[in-house]
């Protein structure tokens, strides 16, 4: 890997990536506390306005790996800055929008199109310009800090920017903050490129976004029509092809989206036996650590949104908040996110990467069962803030631990890949936290049932998988504590 920037310079950089980060998660929850208005203003229904942030959601984590292969082709700093653009002209479009077709293209294809562009980039950046594991840890703890703050801050920002102003400050709202990202980083230096650029796998790049956008589509549709049998007639261009009590369509695309990304795996692996330039390198797959660091990344994206999702939807469906106060309530968790991130430096310089996603896991599976058995006792706000908090903490300290110990496997002629798969992991976990809490409420919804306590005990159940997981990543010696002025700098702990 080659010598990170200098320090001052690397320092400048966190602001504005962890800015980025921010913007894009809370663009993914802001919203859906102003449907009702949107579709007043834009004269169309909720399922349009709807279908809008949902296909947000598809583009982005279709194009997640192709966009992140891009930063080898055009640069680092282009390929950021290029998505800065685009997000920064769609929030600017949808701001603006007279109706549902401006909303659609400014919304979901131009500010998807820039998230796949930009999220990459960040994950790099904070790989290759930090000089060891445990500053690595300091910055990820940031930009992880600030992409959990997003996600959480999401609904409460955009529910008080709706009630005071519209829903079309909120759009607003992230062009200024996309303004000030640009301004930020015009000035730094753009990484030096390590060798040619490289040529750009089109067919690998349309096979994986097909088969990602079929994969997340299918898991989005099970919170409509559940995961058994249809809920409801499934209907294709005014046709049913599907009748209620039919397979659920979930299964038929779920398939199509896993035979489409087996194709791509079977382009790769003759791309590369051609000498050609594959858009992912199978090598990759050849990590045990990042494998296994993968998949806790999705259990801990899916069990932190599934959990924020049932929660913020016991709240305003069971108890009568309004976005607000459910941004409120869910302070705690966001509080213990932001507290575990900003002490990852710390957490990383005297324990290993494996033990700290042990440790976060083991929080969080605590924090959901208090939140389960102080709730059950009662409806008081204050029975939240103890499972809240300590889920909270688990989640702050596993994120930021299982991406470093991710990006940090590999060398930096490889980030481009490993960052798209990371992020497309994680964009597929979050799609399956929601969907999956959110039919298990649809499912278990009837007289004497509790769907609330039902979703939760699935999330619950899942983080324990994911801890189980966690405990199989293969063990590394814990790094050495940093040297005094007076001592001579240890020698960095392989990673």
């Amino acid at each position: 890997m080659p010598n990170p920037p200098s320090a001052d310079v690397a320092r400048a950089m966190i602001l504005p990536l962890a800015l980025a980060q921010f913007i894009c998660s809370y663009a993914g929850t802001a919203m859906n506390v102003a449907i009702a208005p949107m579709a007043r203003d834009l004269d169309t229904t909720v399922f349009g306005v709807q279908a809008s942030i949902t296909l947000f959601t598809l583009t982005m984590a279709a194009l997640m790996i192709p966009g992140s292969k891009l930063t080898d082709v055009w640069g680092r700093k282009r390929c950021l800055v290029a998505g800065l653009l685009l997000y920064g002209t769609g929030a600017l479009l949808a701001a603006l929008a007279p109706g549902l077709g401006v909303m659609i293209l400014g919304n979901a294809l131009l500010e998807g199109v820039g998230s796949a562009l930009m999220i990459p980039p960040i994950y790099i950046l904070v790989t290759v310009m930090a000089p060891d594991l445990a500053t690595r840890a300091r910055y990820f703890g940031v930009v992880s800090g600030a992409g959990a703050l997003g996600a959480a801050t999401g609904p409460l920002i955009g529910g008080l920017i709706t009630s005071l102003f519209s829903w079309r400050a909120s759009f607003l709202l992230q062009v200024i903050v996309i303004a000030w990202i640009i301004v930020l980083i015009r000035r730094l230096p753009a990484p030096a490129r390590t060798g040619p650029a490289p040529s750009f796998d089109v067919t690998g790049a349309l096979l994986s976004a097909a088969g990602l956008l079929l994969v997340v589509l299918g898991v989005l549709l099970s919170t409509t029509y559940g995961w058994g049998a249809a809920r409801s007639d499934v209907v294709v261009a005014g046709r049913v092809v599907i009748d209620e009590g039919g397979i659920s369509p979930v299964w038929p695309t779920l398939t199509l989206g896993a035979l489409t990304l087996a194709s791509f795996a079977w382009h790769l692996h003759r791309a590369e036996r051609r000498g050609r330039e594959p858009l992912l390198h199978l090598r990759l797959f050849r990590d045990r650590a990042a494998n296994l660091g993968l998949g806790t990344q999705a259990v801990q994206w899916l069990v932190m949104q599934g959990t924020f999702f049932v929660t913020a939807v016991y709240l305003q469906d069971a108890l009568g908040y309004n976005a607000v106060m459910t941004g409120l309530v869910l302070t705690p968790a966001t509080a213990g996110i932001l507290a575990s991130s900003a002490a990852a430096e710390r957490f990383a310089r005297n324990r290993t990467q494996r033990t700290l996603i042990i440790a976060g896991f083991v929080l969080t599976v605590a924090g959901m069962a208090t939140l389960l058995a102080l709730v059950a006792a009662g409806t008081g706000i204050w029975r939240t803030v103890p499972g809240l908090l300590l889920a909270g903490l688990g989640l702050g300290t596993m994120l930021t631990a299982s991406v470093n110990l991710v990006q940090s496997s590999f060398p930096d002629h490889d980030q481009s890949d490993i960052s798209g798969m990371s992020r497309s992991v994680s964009n597929l976990g979050s799609s399956l936290g929601t969907a999956l809490a959110g039919s298990v409420i649809v499912s278990a919804a009837h007289p004497g049932a509790h769907p609330y306590a039902a979703s939760l005990v699935v999330l619950l159940v899942i983080a324990v998988g994911g801890l189980l997981v966690s405990v199989l990543l293969p063990r590394t010696p814990a790094p050495s504590p940093s040297p005094s002025p007076t001592q001579s700098p240890a020698p960095e702990q392989p990673h």
